[in-house]
């Protein structure tokens, strides 16, 4: 298999962990909303465009409860999470005018995730033709420059 280089992701490889604990635990109370890079906010979630972005636009809807499981969501919680996943894709279509999104969760570090103890909902924009498909679609791996 082939191997495509994507430095832009590196720094996202080498941070260590966060010493404050949950970067989602902290990030809103350590920061103003600006920086934290939150773009919206409610009561019981919030959603922040990803520092390591897949494609431009990538958000996260993030409930403030730490919980790594979407079953411990109560109803308010898992509504409010609901509306503010909605209410991303409808300003990133707006803004960004995507192919298509992908919009989903990496439950545990079987999953892929890399915060696998605070759930948190991924909001992808797609392009035709991006690369995230490479492997399988043209044998082809994306990595980092290591």
């Amino acid at each position: 298999m082939d191997q495509l280089v994507a430095p832009w992701r590196i720094e996202w490889v080498e941070r260590g962990d966060d010493p404050d604990g949950c970067p989602f635990c902290v990030l809103p109370e350590r920061l103003d909303a600006r920086e934290a890079n939150v773009v919206a906010a409610a009561d019981r979630a919030f959603v922040l465009l990803n520092n390591y972005p897949y494609n431009p636009g990538h958000a996260m809807v993030i409930p403030r409860a730490h919980t790594g499981a979407f079953t411990d969501l109560d109803e308010a919680t898992l509504l409010e999470h609901a509306r503010l996943k909605q209410r991303t894709i409808e300003a990133l279509e707006a803004a960004l005018d995507p192919d298509g999104l992908n919009a989903g969760l990496n439950l545990g570090d079987g999953a892929g995730g890399s915060v696998d103890d605070h759930l948190h909902t991924h909001v992808v924009p797609r392009w035709t033709g991006d690369t995230n498909f490479m492997p399988v679609c043209a044998d082809t791996k994306v990595i980092v420059d290591l």
